[in-house]
């Protein structure tokens, strides 16, 4: 509804942003660098983040970068399953007939992740977002998939993608060898306070407008109530320039993002 009073052309915070369009902060200039590296290494990494942070949209936007005659990236979402859905989830992936027998599927998924390494030359990135919630005896079959050779080779790249709570659990002693494996971290933060304003007036401008329609005290408002989350953000963004709308204002005030809080929340 308040499109055409703005003058705007789409929606400017909306969820389905393509990835050359996403705005990219400090914290997530630098989760791209270590999943590069990672990427390199064929080996281990871990990235968590609040709810909201934006940590899937990022790495979905570095996964879709990679070269697809180089890599095969393998998505899996969340599952609370036991080991045997999950090693379903990856067959399918990887287009492979599921198994009846846990170790059968667990064998014919290595074979395949060798075939693609030695034979296609590809190499295969496997990733699990909201890992927080795996079972523990999943968390250990993970690994094993690792594992080639005797550990002299690495041929697939394991990117577990969670919640904070996600590092805690790694920490525990049950998950040590997993944790050890472990070669690029990084906890993905919410914008800066700095970061804010870049971050609005980038959304408005591909929403097709450079006239600043938040005041300063209102993005204030806004990081206090969001601490920089991105999905808390956009909400709250988007609700408070319907109540300015609603109001006649050409700018959204402080006022108009307190009144938004209740429907943001």
């Amino acid at each position: 509804m308040y499109l055409k009073h703005f003058g705007l052309t789409r929606h400017p915070f909306a969820k389905d942003l393509p990835p050359d369009e996403l705005f990219i902060s400090s914290s997530g200039r630098e989760l791209e660098t270590r999943l590069g590296h990672l990427v390199d290494l064929r080996s281990v990494g871990l990235i968590t983040g609040e709810v909201g942070s934006g940590k899937t949209t990022l790495c979905r936007k570095v996964m879709s970068g990679l070269h697809t005659g180089l890599y095969r990236v393998l998505y899996v979402p969340l599952t609370t399953g036991n080991p045997m859905d999950m090693y379903k989830s990856i067959a399918w992936e990887l287009g492979l007939a599921t198994e009846r027998s846990r170790s059968a599927l667990y064998r014919r998924i290595q074979d395949e992740v060798t075939r693609l390494s030695q034979e296609a030359r590809t190499r295969p990135v496997l990733v699990v977002d909201e890992a927080q919630h795996l079972r523990s005896d999943v968390l250990e079959d993970l690994r094993l998939l690792t594992n080639y050779e005797m550990d002299s080779q690495n041929r697939l790249c394991l990117l577990l993608i969670g919640q904070a709570e996600l590092r805690r659990r790694l920490s525990m002693a049950v998950h040590e060898s997993l944790n050890q494996r472990i070669v690029v971290r990084h906890h993905l933060a919410g914008l800066s306070r700095e970061e804010l304003p870049l971050y609005l007036v980038h959304l408005l401008r591909l929403a097709g407008t450079e006239l600043p329609l938040f005041e300063p005290a209102s993005i204030e408002a806004i990081f206090q109530a969001t601490s920089g989350l991105p999905r808390k953000v956009n909400l709250l963004a988007h609700h408070s320039l319907m109540a300015a709308a609603l109001t006649k204002a050409r700018m959204v005030t402080a006022e108009h993002v307190q009144s938004a809080l209740p429907e943001a929340s």
